[in-house]
């Protein structure tokens, strides 16, 4: 780490090793040079083997990772354009290739292929870390698939559901974003060799007016930076459209997240759960026995910037102005990296943190026991209603009931005495011993709960963990259910 300068905190704390080397300049650099060869390779085969020699392309290669960067940097600052700087400094290292370094190109063939070429090697990051997330929460699904648990809604007590249940609430989200980021790579093709306004006008020139081969040159050029697919229609760049759909993917993925770790939070706070916390880690520095959710706070911090970052990819596609404007190139050197070096500082996050999930079953059981009284109103009315009573009239006496139970617990800090309070009113045709029931058993009313747990991990998450089974950092047996 450069301590003299500013060093951005994605690159150096948050986000992983993969990703912040994916987007640095030697990568990006060398990127640049193999879409020239790829240009180079193209041509030739297609009939310029007077112009571009073997030997021109054999010295390309042969530089390929040899990046001059103090050439570049030198004749950047005099000419004020990096990719004539590059094409500059890769010709001094390939002078048998200078003459057709770039041949018939715009700075934007290497621009936005490399771009293409970087967002879609970044995807696959992101899949990884997704799908492994999924994989966590699954097996913590799988474990509390049972574990009784208050239910929650305005963060007021509502009715029991499960801890499995709850957690595939959050597996149902991420499998959208799955969905959403898998559209996006869908929409990543080359952009191949357009020309300076899309036309292929320079190309054209080139091969003497033969517009099949310009089209063959576009394809080929595809098939070897490993594209499937070509846009057929560009202006000088692909569209920016295309970045705001993979924005849209990422800021859905940090929505997603950042649910889980406010839950994780308010779960803390309540001490049913909390996040993993190392042996040696530090909560407070004047509070030590602070156990802080510091790593679901983080992940919200760091979800809130990346959920904004789809308005800064609007407003770059939107002012396009006809063919294209230079404001895009600043924006952009900035959005996509930070885009994907956030999502995978959160996917990292939530990674560490699912796969060690803390409960604390005896802590679940004091907050639903407190509450299960009012829980078993739903059932006693049912009971009610099948011995001839009027559901509106039992509604109205079991909240009066409730209402009075409930001020007595806040006002007094007295213990529940809802079922006491209703088996003494004559009109209520159950006795205490009937109204216990639940307090022995809650798993009765937490409905379908644990099935529907495992209906889901068994038809929906395995199918998908399956098909992705080589982005899965744990055996294939463990995902069997």
């Amino acid at each position: 780490m450069n301590h003299s300068n500013y060093n951005d905190a994605l690159a150096d704390r948050y986000a992983g090793k993969e990703m912040t080397e994916l987007f640095s300049d030697e990568v990006k650099f060398q990127t640049w040079r193999k879409c020239w060869i790829a240009l180079a390779e193209a041509e030739r085969e297609l009939g310029l083997e007077d112009i571009i020699s073997k030997e021109a392309i054999e010295e390309m290669k042969k530089n390929t990772d040899n990046i001059n960067f103090k050439d570049a940097e030198e004749k950047e600052k005099q000419i004020k354009h990096d990719v004539m700087a590059h094409v500059w400094a890769y010709s001094k290292q390939c002078p048998k290739a200078a003459k057709i370094i770039h041949l018939g190109a715009t700075s934007q063939f290497v621009g936005c292929n490399t771009d293409l070429i970087l967002q879609k090697k970044a995807i696959d990051i992101v899949k990884k870390r997704l799908v492994n997330v999924i994989f966590h929460l699954m097996q913590f699904a799988k474990k509390y698939k049972a574990l009784a648990t208050l239910g929650y809604t305005h963060f007021q007590p509502a009715q029991p559901t499960t801890i499995g249940k709850r957690a595939t609430l959050y597996i149902a989200d991420l499998l959208l974003d799955l969905k959403s980021i898998e559209f996006a790579e869908s929409l990543i093709k080359a952009k191949g060799a357009k020309g300076t306004v899309g036309t292929q006008a320079s190309f054209l020139e080139l091969f003497g007016g033969n517009k099949s081969k310009v089209k063959q040159l576009d394809l080929l050029i595809a098939k070897k930076l490993g594209f499937d697919g070509i846009y057929e229609v560009t202006g000088q760049t692909y569209s920016r459209k295309i970045d705001t759909k993979i924005s849209e993917a990422l800021a859905g993925i940090a929505c997603s997240a950042y649910k889980f770790a406010s839950d994780m939070r308010l779960a803390a706070h309540l001490k049913i759960m909390e996040e993993p916390y190392g042996k040696s880690q530090t909560g407070s520095s004047a509070m030590p026995y602070k156990r802080n959710p510091m790593h679901s706070e983080r992940m919200c911090a760091l979800s809130r910037i990346l959920m904004n970052m789809p308005a800064e990819f609007y407003m770059t596609h939107s002012n396009q102005w006809f063919e294209r404007t230079l404001d895009d190139s600043a924006a952009r050197r900035v959005e996509i990296p930070r885009s994907f070096l956030l999502a995978d500082s959160i996917l990292l996050l939530y990674e560490s943190i699912a796969s060690g999930i803390i409960v604390y079953p005896a802590q679940v059981k004091l907050h639903l026991t407190k509450e299960l009284p009012f829980m078993a109103i739903e059932e006693i009315l049912m009971k009610c209603a099948k011995q001839g009573k009027s559901r509106q009239e039992m509604h109205e006496i079991l909240k009066k009931h409730a209402l009075e139970a409930g001020n007595k617990i806040k006002k007094e800090g007295a213990q529940n005495d809802f079922f006491s309070r209703i088996a003494k009113d004559s009109r209520i045709p159950l006795s205490k011993k009937e109204l216990d029931f639940s307090l022995e058993n809650p798993g009765k009313f937490t409905g379908t709960a644990e099935s529907q747990t495992e209906e889901f991990i068994r038809e929906t998450v395995a199918p998908v963990l399956r098909k992705h089974k080589n982005m899965i950092e744990k055996p294939i047996n463990e995902i069997e259910v």
